[in-house]
């Protein structure tokens, strides 16, 4: 049976998995910019401005279409990577400055089919400044360390707090919804060896059983 929770419950639970997720990393100069797509393109603004302020000389944009009929569906016919390199475009940075890998289909074909691209490129980055969605700091940050070990990485997101994050593009419910199931693969992946192991402190396991239990389960992996 579904828990009843009024709005300002679910917020306040919510928020608890927000700032979990959220690292808030001190920025550090890197060698590359790794953008990792979305249907969000806050991030790809974010990006371009790291770029234009010169946190890094090279953009490396990751992500085929990948999503169609889920939360994280994207909205566009081209490949996020494409759409995200246009914006990073319009907004000053010169197209010979990126790169696009447009082919994979979750975070780690993101980062097998991004070490090829380097590699076909005679590239070899060693220290990266990760663009993100805040949500997905925490998990992304564990797959990239879990998957390219040799490498050093600092994550970083767009400056959105949880209330202001929901747009006509991501309702709250739908942000709650992917927030919830990130956190259920913060804690299962590292079984399957997808990702570091992160601890998950007993009050945001909590949060999240009780979203859980409150109907917050279309993002969940399905057993």
């Amino acid at each position: 049976m579904l828990r009843a929770m009024d709005q300002t419950e679910i917020d306040k639970l919510a928020k608890i998995i927000w700032d979990y997720h959220s690292l808030k990393q001190q920025l550090e100069k890197a060698d590359c910019i790794l953008v990792l797509c979305s249907n969000d393109i806050r991030v790809a603004e974010k990006a371009a401005n790291l770029f234009l302020k010169g946190w890094a000389p090279l953009l490396l944009i990751t992500g085929g279409i990948s999503h169609q009929d889920d939360l994280l569906a994207e909205p566009w016919d081209i490949p996020p990577a494409n759409k995200f390199a246009e914006i990073a475009i319009e907004r000053g940075v010169p197209a010979e400055k990126i790169l696009i890998e447009n082919k994979s289909t979750n975070t780690g074909e993101n980062i097998l089919f991004t070490k090829r691209l380097l590699k076909q490129h005679g590239l070899d980055p060693r220290k990266y400044l990760v663009v993100q969605k805040s949500y997905m700091e925490r998990r992304a940050l564990a797959a990239l360390k879990k998957q390219w070990p040799e490498n050093e990485f600092t994550i970083t997101s767009p400056d959105t707090s949880f209330e202001e994050y929901p747009d006509d593009a991501i309702s709250k419910d739908v942000l709650i919804n992917l927030m919830v199931g990130d956190l259920q693969r913060i804690k299962v992946y590292p079984d399957k060896g997808f990702q570091i192991y992160q601890e998950i402190p007993e009050n945001v396991w909590d949060a999240y059983e009780k979203l859980v239990g409150a109907g917050y389960t279309q993002h969940l992996i399905k057993s």
